[in-house]
């Protein structure tokens, strides 16, 4: 139709040739095939180099893994880390000479010299980098200074950059080098089926892969990354090796509601029905601890139970004043369209008071006199066994969808060197995957290792424009350990209430983030319906949440990519422009997808002006700014300002971007109409851009059972003709479907042809034409 989208325009006026518009097309193609071969943590054997006490397995020409074991006994077992290393064997050499090894790869080269019982030290083994733009030499011990950090396990505290837990290092840095000291951490009991959840495993946790302690005796476990500054690369060898990112279920991506508050059944139905009538999409109501009985009908606040811990945060029995027909209130929710989430504090155990007590203590087997109630044991696969088939299931039968896990105890388990967060999260992701759905888990980042078992829930920030500032770097920053997927509690946690101008730009940070979800602690003052605030406050985060919702075939696509490079959609500039300084150095700017580059306004907008000033680091190349359609060539700093209702977005020339129509939830069906927004094109310039989609339930995907729409568009030598051409669907069956083509920045055409038959104008919505 053209639709014209943003208010200054640039381009010579063109004459639309061959455009697929508002157009039926109804095509079919083959099954896809299953991919991939199957993964183990036994090397191939021909990537394997043993001298003396040391043991050296050449994974890719990039990336060695360097052990020492005093007694000469080598560890194959997976680790939490890394759980697949048999990979095809790079081409490498060996010299034995004068009691050395030399290895060297198309990359590489190591030097181990032992003396004495050979232990990895900077007197006998160093590495040096032998391609790309860095070319570093490394030795055990050295500091990486110019590492450019991967996350933490929360922020939970935290005042902007003022961390209570510091962020662990990440697998890429300046330096062109870093290394991942795996000797201490904990094992998988046998071969462990990576990036395959669900395959080979039974409903029992008893069947799974369980996690045991590295043996005892003095021992190294090292794997160099020599990338250079070949940042993508060193992240999709790491996924190889340690499995790959899960794409998590559509409705993740749509909108969610969340806020600790002691809502009924009622207020959480009204509140979906106040989303419907202001025309706003919802997929997740997230409900907090007042699901169960909580401390409230406990007898008091700020008491102990039997654990030791807070009185009333775990629980698994409903609150029956509040929820008085939780099958139906989840059926009605369902029926909605919105799944529910309940939050899950699991670190009590299981007290006396609860409804299926004694249904526990009969699945464990306990003696009568085993104490005053039931500890929490998430190492004894029994005790899990039954905390999901007797706490769980029953729950989820009832219509839960999943949960909210929010440990926020100690970080240790009876394992040494096992953190629980990791733990947990490994075995609710498992149990999904046993039930044959899509796994998702919400909950804290563990640590490496635990990109397999998404997605994140940030913690209890300030709400403060310090909070807001930090996150677009920190959320981009975790692409470095592969946690491609954090949420963030958008308006901040405590005390809770938030002025207009800093909602309004946190809501608008979260339309670019990976998932969209608002929340609160239980202050009266902490508002986050978007509507109860004052104009034009209220209609602008209206129209940035509708906005997220039409990006879902975007983001979706682009949550499939992440899959399959180990490239987290959102990620730092500097995978892109790595010898540019300025993508270091512009911390509040960041890659969104393949083809647009954000950076949220963090800053409350000059009292005088109302505008916000930004400064943005325009990359190399032609990008167009989507608030104002203004052409930027860069590379180049600049300051431009922005008003309320505008958030930085600059757009790659010739991008191609699907869109829903209709703000719907994310969960529904792309079949009807699929928008397709396609920026200008210089005179011969082409792009392409290929729309994933899926079956929408369980791990299907991961053997390619999908449909992709490869969408082109071509600009003529002389600029004169837009050609675009969308189809055929390749790879699955695909339903009819009506095409809206969007020209954004752009004029409006002379005339437009479809198949190369003339379309009419029309100024009639959903109706065939263009406008």
């Amino acid at each position: 139709m053209p639709e014209m989208l943003a208010r200054q325009w640039f381009c010579p006026r063109v004459r639309m040739a061959g455009v697929w518009t508002a157009l039926m097309l109804s095509t079919a193609l083959a099954q896809a095939a299953g991919h991939g071969k199957p993964a183990s943590p036994v090397a191939d054997a021909g990537a394997v180099v043993r001298f003396g006490n040391a043991r050296f397995t050449v994974l890719t020409d990039r990336l060695v893994r360097m052990e020492w074991a005093a007694d000469g006994r080598f560890e194959d077992r997976a680790s939490l880390a890394f759980i697949n290393r048999r990979l095809s064997v790079p081409h490498y050499t060996q010299e034995h000479q004068d009691g050395a090894l030399e290895l060297r790869t198309g990359c590489l080269v190591l030097h181990y010299h032992p003396s004495g019982d050979g232990k990895l030290t900077a007197e006998n083994l160093s590495v040096d980098v032998t391609c790309g733009t860095v070319r570093p030499h490394w030795v055990p011990g050295q500091a990486d200074d110019a590492n450019l950090l991967g996350t933490t396990r929360t922020l939970d505290g935290s005042n902007g950059g003022k961390l209570k837990e510091p962020m662990e290092q990440g697998l890429v840095s300046r330096s062109g080098w870093s290394v991942v000291d795996d000797s201490s951490r904990p094992l998988f009991d046998r071969d462990f089926p990576a990036a395959k959840a669900g395959s080979g495993i039974g409903t029992s946790p008893l069947s799974w892969p369980w996690v045991v302690a590295r043996p005892e005796g003095a021992r190294q476990d090292l794997y160099f990354f020599g990338y250079g500054h070949d940042y993508r690369p060193a992240l999709a060898d790491f996924t190889r090796v340690a499995g790959k990112i899960p794409l998590p279920p559509k409705f993740a991506f749509g909108v969610w509601w969340s806020r600790y508050w002691a809502y009924s059944d009622q207020d959480l139905l009204g509140m979906v029905s106040a989303f419907a009538q202001h025309t706003l999409p919802l997929d997740v109501v997230v409900v907090d601890m007042d699901w169960h009985v909580s401390q409230d009908q406990l007898v008091a606040r700020g008491l102990s139970d039997l654990s030791k811990n807070k009185l009333g945060w775990t629980g698994y029995s409903w609150n029956r004043i509040l929820f008085p027909d939780p099958e139906g209130f989840l059926q009605r929710m369902h029926d909605a369209g919105v799944k529910v989430s309940l939050n899950l504090h699991p670190a009590s155990g299981v007290q006396p008071w609860e409804d299926r007590y004694r249904e526990m203590e009969a699945a464990l087997r306990l003696p009568a006199d085993h104490g005053p109630y039931i500890p929490f044991a998430p190492t004894d696969p029994h005790y899990v066994d039954a905390y999901f088939s007797v706490l769980h299931r029953p729950l989820e039968k009832q219509g839960v969808d999943f949960w909210w896990l929010d440990w926020q105890q100690q970080n240790r388990t009876d394992l040494p060197g096992l953190n629980p967060t990791w733990w947990l999260n490994y075995l609710h992701f498992m149990e999904q995957a046993s039930q044959g759905a899509r796994p998702l888990v919400f909950h804290r980042w563990g640590g490496l290792g635990n990109h397999r078992y998404q997605i994140g829930f940030s913690g209890d920030t300030h709400a403060n424009w310090a909070s807001l500032a930090f996150q677009p770097w920190f959320t981009a920053t975790a692409a470095n350990v592969g946690y491609a997927y954090w949420s963030h509690d958008i308006g901040g946690h405590a005390p809770g209430a938030v002025g207009p101008e800093l909602y309004t730009r946190w809501i608008q940070f979260g339309v670019y983030s990976p998932v969209f979800r608002t929340h609160t602690t239980k202050n009266p003052d902490a508002e986050r319906r978007v509507w109860a605030y004052p104009e034009p406050y209220s209609d602008i985060m209206q129209d940035a949440i509708r906005r997220r919702a039409l990006l879902f075939p975007h983001l979706y696509t682009e949550a499939r990519r992440t899959y399959d490079t180990g490239v987290a959609f959102l990620h730092p500039l500097y995978y892109d422009w790595p010898e540019n300084d300025e993508a270091y150095a512009t911390k509040g700017e960041y890659v969104f997808g393949e083809q647009m580059v954000v950076a949220p306004v963090t800053a409350p907008s000059d009292p005088r002006t109302g505008l916000a000033e930004q400064t943005l680091w325009v990359p190399p190349g032609s990008w167009i700014d989507a608030s104002s359609g203004t052409r930027l060539e860069g590379p180049r700093l600049l300051k431009r300002h922005y008003t309320l209702e505008q958030t930085p977005v600059l757009v790659k020339e010739g991008a191609i971007v699907p869109q829903r129509v209709a703000a719907t939830g994310a969960d529904a069906s792309l079949a009807a109409t699929l928008g397709v927004e396609v920026w200008p094109l210089k005179p011969g310039q082409s792009s392409r851009y290929d729309v994933y989609d899926d079956t929408r339930q369980g791990t299907s995907y991961q053997k390619d059972v999908s449909a992709r729409l490869p969408i082109q568009a071509f600009r003529s030598a002389d600029g004169s003709d837009l050609r675009i051409v969308i189809g055929p669907v390749q790879r699955a069956s695909a339903p009819a479907r009506a095409y809206e083509l969007r020209l954004p920045a752009d004029l409006p055409p002379q005339s437009v042809r479809v198949n190369g038959h003339p379309l009419a104008f029309t100024d009639r919505v959903k109706v065939s034409g263009w406008r």
